[in-house]
């Protein structure tokens, strides 16, 4: 199978730039619907779901390969040799960004541009960095979500999105939760709040925009400070949009902030 047919990659647009979209745990590339879109009568727009989720190839999941986030990186790697794309935009959201940053270290000339969405490179509190849990919390967690994946979408999902008084949001993202194979649920999960990518970030050598939430209880605030400090020449913009999803809860924002980044080029 091709890696188009394996990550369901979807292309519009007519630009000679290429804007490259990856969605985060538990998602698809349905999450950018109100986003990708408008960058289309500019760019060629790219979106694809990673192996596990939404239209993908389930039969390609491999668990050794998925342990980690390089397995991720290394197909936006081959998407992007697939399609040629050199001198693009990357733009990643929630654990996807960290994948970005790996990808732009393989491939150095494939993005010019890396636009981090919620960004974290580490989820677990480490010493005088502050990632928003604790290693019992990070556990329980995992163990919450082996014992009982259902239950366990129902109760993060509105967590995660936050914005309460849109009950529709954390309807949405519980559904694409639940629509996830438990068991790839399970090692994405591992594989994501395991993560520490604190090193990564020294690689990173083109301009970066770091878009923040304001209360994102999986991304907080100090850890978009974090990474400001650590990813030289980048730009960290602090959001009005609550929660973890800006791209669903506040697209419009989202869509400015980006236009904003591009327009600088």
């Amino acid at each position: 199978m091709s890696v188009v047919n394996r990550n369901n990659v979807k292309v519009i647009g007519n630009g000679s730039q290429t804007m490259l979209f990856a969605h985060g745990f538990g998602c698809d590339q349905n999450m950018w619907r109100y986003v990708a879109p408008r960058f289309a009568d500019r760019f060629r727009v790219v979106t694809f779901d990673h192996v596990g989720a939404g239209g993908s190839d389930l039969s390609a999941y491999d668990f050794k390969k998925y342990s980690s986030l390089d397995g991720y990186a290394a197909d936006i790697v081959e998407i992007g040799k697939e399609l040629g794309i050199e001198n693009g935009i990357f733009v990643g959201h929630s654990v996807s960004a960290m994948m970005g940053v790996l990808a732009s270290a393989e491939a150095p000339t494939m993005f010019s541009r890396l636009l981090l969405v919620g960004p974290s490179p580490r989820y677990i509190d480490d010493l005088d960095y502050h990632g928003g849990f604790s290693r019992q919390q990070v556990d329980e967690l995992l163990e919450f979500l082996d014992s009982n994946h259902m239950g366990w979408s129902h109760a993060m999902a509105p967590v995660i999105m936050g914005n309460t008084d849109r009950p529709e949001l954390s309807e949405e993202l519980t559904n694409s939760f639940c629509q996830t194979d438990p068991e790839i649920a399970k090692h994405f999960a591992r594989a994501t709040f395991m993560a520490d990518n604190r090193a990564d970030l020294d690689n990173v050598r083109v301009p970066s925009l770091i878009l923040q939430c304001a209360e994102d209880v999986i991304a907080p605030v100090s850890v978009g400070h974090y990474l400001h400090a650590k990813i030289a020449g980048s730009t960290l913009v602090l959001m009005r949009a609550t929660g973890h999803c800006p791209n669903l809860s506040h697209p419009q924002e989202t869509v400015a902030a980006i236009e904003t980044f591009v327009a600088a080029a």
